[in-house]
């Protein structure tokens, strides 16, 4: 049986630039195919980001991996971008397409695909040059601690959360899963939103040599988990996986998108 411990062992031979190659290149990210996955989920979150509802003064990535896909339209309504991930792999990642380096994953089909689908008439260079300079911080997180940031960022004083494929990713089961989504929830403040977006029916993904243990959800496992822990869920979408999609990298047979509001009142 997976452990916390053993998880984060596993991870320590992931490899960002294979979880890059397997996910976030054609067939996932294929622009031209509408079925394409990747497409699918800046969809999700567009429409999110354009009910005027959502916005404020921070924003946190949890677990951002080595992507900066999923923030492409949220960074838009905060003042300021923290990313943060478990493994400094992924952390010198971000910072090198942060800092425009040479052999820095280049994300920029997905800047200019939202860019079309915002409609907003701008070019992608504007937007990712915007996205730069947001981010204002990249830092460790731990979403198995009561403060995953530890003291970075007081417990309710953050405005709106992104995660992507973290919680189910990193917890050895559902209680882990729903308690790992306690703890980074405790960092919103009451009214504030997340953006989560993460794999249905996926028992293991690959990173390079890492074979990494995914706790297999349900749709209304995530939906349980979500109202457990206090949120109000605004919009939930789910995904599955064409044939086309399933390319040996992983055994996901979804993926599901949610927006959801913390309840209560500051």
């Amino acid at each position: 049986m997976s452990t916390i411990q053993s998880i984060a062992e596993n991870y320590q031979s992931f490899n960002p630039r294979a979880y890059l190659q397997n996910n976030y290149v054609p067939p996932r990210a294929d622009f031209s195919n509408k079925d394409s996955v990747v497409p699918w989920k800046l969809q999700c979150l567009a429409d999110a980001c354009a009910k005027g509802e959502i916005g404020g003064q921070t924003l946190v990535d949890i677990g951002s991996g080595p992507t900066v896909y999923q923030l492409l339209s949220a960074f838009e309504l905060f003042k300021e971008v923290v990313l943060t991930d478990y493994l400094e792999v992924n952390r010198k990642e971000l910072k090198k397409w942060l800092q425009d380096e040479p052999g820095s994953f280049d994300w920029s089909a997905y800047v200019n695909h939202v860019c079309s689908i915002e409609g907003k008439g701008e070019s992608w260079q504007e937007k990712q040059t915007r996205l730069r300079e947001r981010v204002t911080r990249v830092v460790p997180v731990d979403i198995h601690q009561a403060r995953p940031l530890g003291d970075a960022f007081a417990p309710g004083s953050v405005d709106g959360l992104v995660s992507s494929f973290c919680l189910e990713a990193c917890s050895p089961n559902y209680e882990a899963f729903e308690k790992a989504l306690q703890n980074v929830t405790g960092l919103l403040k009451p009214g504030g939103h997340l953006l989560m977006i993460g794999a249905l029916e996926e028992s293991y993904y690959l990173a390079g040599e890492a074979r990494l243990t995914v706790v297999c959800l349900t749709e209304e496992m995530v939906r349980k988990a979500l109202r457990h822990v206090g949120y109000k869920i605004r919009d939930f979408r789910t995904y599955s996986m064409p044939p086309s999609m399933r390319i040996g990298v992983d055994d996901v047979k979804g993926i599901f998108f949610t927006w959801a509001q913390k309840q209560g009142h500051n």
